[in-house]
């Protein structure tokens, strides 16, 4: 599969038509059986790409930065006139009003929707298995999950069924699945990229990321989604609608930095506590790259993070009480669900919120609305607060001594199918290396770094706040001289 930058060349000059692009992707995914998409986007998608090759010589064309690029959006983005589920029953023929604002740069910047993808339910969970419309697989085993929430995207440009992808990131939704499937995803700085039209999981935590099969397809997804949008007043305030020029090779196709001379000097610091929990394999792949770095003029040292141990239940207590919050909406009165005759409103809304969710949104639900109830909030939901605000000043530290963490991004590679998701508490722990990064509000992003019994394994690189560009250009570095 080409990349995005081959595609985008390819179309503006005429060597690739995008019709035919476009029909050899929606061909793979009706063949596939790995279950990628809830929604496609086929007779549309086929329409505005016939209208790309007819027009690609016009001047507007070909300012256009991913012109007939096809992309796959996480079902958690709305996307005008295209059905938007959540992976949920409760909005099963939901189809948005509007487009989020990442579709809207999507749209500006010429890409091509391909559908809507699949994930867990709501984002809640670690590995596709919660959606309603049954679990994603993972695309080196059929047997094993391809991680999540976020796997549906991530498997798809594994697998090549698209070229690109959006996925959001809570607890580590993007970095998971693209550990489990070998790709490359960008968790961005919270506040980065807009939020607008996310449906929303956990408001404080989440953000819309990347996901490509290199690190400088993912620079250029970047650089297209990461503009100004005062809708979202979380996002943080840019000095002009211009978004930095993150990929510095798209233009002409080459890279204008040498590689090494990225990595040369660099300052690295491993937390022994990710390391530590991890299966053998991952830590001698992730110790493998590290030393890769070191000979690339990189020096690194091992440092210890003594509050990561409180990471893991700070974040499910903040993102299950959000939770409870955020989902309340979702009634089947105004949109989505409706089942049954109507009754009284407590009723009628117990049971579709009943039949509309699936047990694990449910049991978040539950526990959310426990934590911020009366006589516990204080205990707990507060208490999550701030050890948040201990570990991020922990990260903050530890970046002030080194410009980038190395770490692994999951402790082990892919599950099979089935073994985690009767066991939650089993199911949350596979989180203890990514959701640390969403309490600190960093950027991270998740490369490939080796393989065991020919499963991928990840390699996490950490970054201050808003210096995506750095781990960006480590990544990238790390990428054309690593495995």
């Amino acid at each position: 599969m080409q990349t995005a930058i081959e595609v985008v060349e390819g179309i503006k000059s005429g060597a690739i038509s995008c019709e035919e692009l476009l029909s050899k992707i929606y061909d793979r995914i009706e063949k596939s059986d790995l279950n990628c998409y809830i929604t496609l986007n086929k007779e549309n998608a086929l329409e505005t790409a016939r209208d790309v090759d007819k027009r690609r010589e016009e001047a507007d064309f070909k300012r256009k930065k991913l012109l007939g690029v096809p992309i796959a959006i996480k079902d958690a983005i709305s996307t005008k006139g295209i059905q938007t589920t959540c992976a949920s029953k409760i909005l099963t023929g939901y189809v948005p009003p509007y487009d989020a604002a990442v579709i809207e740069a999507l749209k500006r910047e010429g890409a091509i929707i391909i559908g809507k993808t699949n994930m867990d339910e709501f984002c809640m969970g670690t590995s596709t298995e919660t959606s309603y419309y049954g679990p994603t697989k993972n695309p080196h085993d059929l047997t094993r999950v391809p991680g999540g929430s976020s796997g549906g995207s991530t498997a798809a440009v594994s697998v090549g069924e698209a070229v690109l992808a959006l996925g959001s990131d809570t607890g580590g939704s993007i970095r998971c699945p693209a550990s489990f499937c070998g790709v490359v995803g960008l968790k961005t700085t919270y506040g980065f990229v807009s939020r607008y039209g996310l449906i929303a999981y956990a408001n404080s935590l989440e953000q819309i990321g990347p996901i490509a099969s290199s690190v400088t397809d993912t620079a250029l997804l970047l650089e297209v989604i990461s503009t100004k949008d005062e809708r979202d007043s979380t996002q943080i305030k840019i000095k002009n609608d211009a978004p930095t020029n993150y990929c510095w090779s798209w233009r002409n196709g080459t890279t204008r930095s040498v590689s090494e001379d990225i990595i040369k000097g660099m300052r690295i610091g491993v937390p022994k506590e990710f390391i530590e929990g991890a299966s053998p394999a991952v830590k001698k792949s992730v110790w493998n790259a590290v030393r890769k770095f070191e000979d690339l003029g990189a020096s690194y040292e091992e440092i210890s993070m003594r509050n990561l141990k409180y990471a893991l239940a700070s974040y499910y207590l903040i993102a299950m009480s959000e939770a409870s919050s955020n989902l309340a909406r979702f009634d089947g009165l105004r949109y989505g669900l409706r089942t049954g005759k109507d009754e009284d409103w407590h009723t009628t809304f117990s049971r579709i919120r009943g039949e509309g969710f699936g047990e694990e949104v449910k049991r978040r639900i539950i526990l959310g609305t426990y934590a911020l109830s009366a006589g516990y909030y204080g205990k707990y939901y507060l208490k999550a607060l701030k050890v948040r605000t201990l570990i991020k000043r922990e990260f903050e530290e530890a970046l002030k001594t080194h410009d980038i963490l190395a770490m692994p991004t999951m402790p082990f590679v892919a599950f099979e199918l089935g073994e985690r998701i009767k066991d939650p508490l089993s199911l949350y722990l596979a989180d203890v290396n990514t959701v640390p990064i969403n309490l600190a509000g960093v950027p991270s992003i998740s490369v490939p770094c080796g393989t065991s019994n020919g499963l991928p394994i990840g390699l996490q690189l950490v970054g201050k706040h808003f210096e995506e560009d750095g781990i960006l250009k480590a990544a990238y570095g790390y990428e054309q001289n690593g495995c």
